[in-house]
C-alpha cells in the first residue's frame, strides 16, 4: 500500500512517514499543495493524508481539484481547525475522514485501514481466500492458521494482490503500491517478489497466476 503525506512541518512528516514505513506501508512526502498535485498525477495511491494549511496550494484546493479531475482516492485531511465548520467544509470537498491535531498515530492508522476498506469496498475486518488471511486490523498474514512471514515488500506485493482478489493486477499497478519515488527498483523486481511469495505459498490453496501481457491474479484452487 502507497500512501501520499502532504504536510509542510517537515519534522512532523518525517515522523509519520517513518511511524507508517514501520508498519509497512509505502511512503511519499509533498511539501506543499503544487508538489502534492504533481505526485498524485504521476503515481496511484491507496490513501492520501493531507494537511490544509500549505504553502504554494492550500489543502482544500488540492482536494476539490483531486475530486473535480475524479480521482477517488481516499483522503484524510489533518488540521489543527477542529471546528464543526471545518469539519463539515472538508467533508462535503471530497474528504473521507477527518483528524484533528495533535492526534495519536494509532488512530491514524486505525482511520487509514478503514478508509482503504471503503475504497475497496471490503467491510468485513478480515479478508480471506482461501487458507489465506488478511487481518485488517493488524495487516497481518497467516495461512492455513499460522503466521506467514514476509519481508515488507513481499508484504505489499501480496496485500496488493489479495485486495483484488480474482481480478488481473498489472506489474505496473504492483510496482506503484511498492515503490515510492525515492525508492531504486529494478524493472525484473516484481517478478522476484512474486516468485518468491509463490515458494511461501507452495502448499496452500493459494496461487498467484502469470497472465502474460496482462498481470498477475491471486485465485483460491
Amino acid at each position: 500500500m502507497r500512501l501520499l503525506i502532504v504536510e509542510d512541518n517537515a519534522d512532523l512528516a518525517a515522523w509519520l512517514a517513518k511511524a507508517l514505513r514501520q508498519t509497512q506501508y509505502t511512503v511519499d512526502i509533498a511539501a506543499d499543495g503544487l508538489d502534492a498535485e504533481h505526485m498524485l498525477h504521476l503515481a496511484a495511491y491507496s490513501a492520501v493524508i493531507l494537511d490544509l494549511s500549505l504553502p504554494k496550494l492550500d489543502g482544500m484546493t488540492v482536494l476539490k481539484q483531486l475530486r473535480r479531475a475524479g480521482n477517488k482516492v481516499p483522503v484524510i485531511i489533518l488540521t489543527a481547525n477542529a471546528s464543526l465548520e471545518g469539519r463539515v467544509a472538508g467533508l462535503d470537498s471530497g474528504a473521507d475522514d477527518y483528524l484533528a491535531k495533535p492526534f495519536e498515530i494509532a488512530e491514524l492508522e486505525a482511520r487509514i485501514r478503514a478508509v482503504i476498506r471503503r475504497g475497496h469496498d471490503v467491510a468485513a475486518p478480515q479478508i480471506v481466500v482461501g487458507d489465506l488471511v488478511l487481518d485488517g486490523k493488524t495487516r497481518q498474514f497467516s495461512l492455513r492458521g499460522q503466521p506467514l512471514q514476509l519481508t515488507p515488500r513481499e508484504h505489499a506485493v501480496l496485500e496488493h494482490l489479495i485486495m483484488k482478489a480474482g481480478a488481473t493486477v498489472t506489474k505496473a499497478s504492483l510496482s506503484e503500491g511498492v515503490f515510492g519515488f525515492d525508492d531504486v527498483a529494478d524493472a525484473s523486481a516484481i517478478e522476484i517478489y512474486v516468485h518468491r511469495l509463490r515458494k511461501k505459498l507452495e502448499g496452500s490453496s493459494i496461487q498467484i497466476v502469470t497472465l502474460r501481457g496482462l498481470g498477475y491474479l491471486l485465485r483460491h484452487v
